[in-house]
């Protein structure tokens, strides 16, 4: 079984297209976003419909709840009532060989949209939190950096981000996780080339700050 996870395409439309070609180029068994579709850039409504398109199962990121400001001001009357209607969570419970696997799926953690699971968080918290959640393994967004975590027999995945990477790499992320027969979690993370001047290049010809565009080349 194998599950693509993707995370803050951020309406960076040339980014969303490199990573739907890498993906299509995949065999992959289930898709799911975790969110933050939208905000940093001109193309919210773009990604919106193809997400659509495709019926991917989609979570409520931090900035698909905002409706202020020129990026998200951008998103039509039926975007913004299709993200108003989006799940805060998706559970994925598997049985493999008469045992259970369940996956976790949040924005930022299953106790906060805007909580940052980053990769040093307190391990005693991290147990708390996925005990509470009745997680297996907990993929996340939110902080743009990805990683995998053990702790103990349990998972932290964090997926990174399609459109707005931060870890120093400007190149999109996203993950497939691997299951086993009975129940080996082997994530891939995937990186992919995108045409940033492009993204960059439509930040400086908004009304969106020029900084974003060195944050797309730069990753931070």
């Amino acid at each position: 079984m194998k599950i693509a996870l993707f995370s803050d395409i951020h309406a960076n439309l040339p980014a969303f297209e490199a990573f739907l070609a890498d993906l299509d180029s995949r065999k992959i068994d289930a898709v799911y976003c975790l969110g933050d579709m939208i905000g940093y850039n001109i193309w919210p409504n773009e990604v919106i419909a193809e997400i659509r398109k495709r019926g991917i199962g989609t979570l409520a990121g931090n900035h698909d709840q905002k409706t202020k400001g020129y990026a998200y001001e951008l998103v039509t009357t039926d975007n913004r009532a299709y993200l108003n209607t989006l799940p805060a969570h998706i559970k994925l419970e598997y049985q493999l060989n008469h045992d259970h696997l369940n996956i976790v799926l949040a924005h930022g953690s299953t106790r906060s949209i805007n909580e940052y699971v980053l990769e040093d968080t307190d391990e005693n918290y991290m147990s708390e939190m996925m005990a509470e959640a009745k997680a297996d393994v907990l993929c996340v967004g939110h902080s743009h950096l990805p990683y995998h975590r053990v702790i103990g027999t349990k998972h932290v995945i964090n997926i990174g981000s399609v459109g707005k990477p931060k870890d120093g790499n400007p190149q999109g992320c996203y993950v497939v996780i691997n299951i086993g027969d009975s129940g080996e979690i082997q994530p891939e993370f995937i990186r992919f080339e995108y045409d940033i001047e492009k993204a960059a290049e439509a930040i400086e010809n908004s009304d969106l700050p020029d900084e974003l565009a060195d944050r797309l080349r730069k990753a931070y």
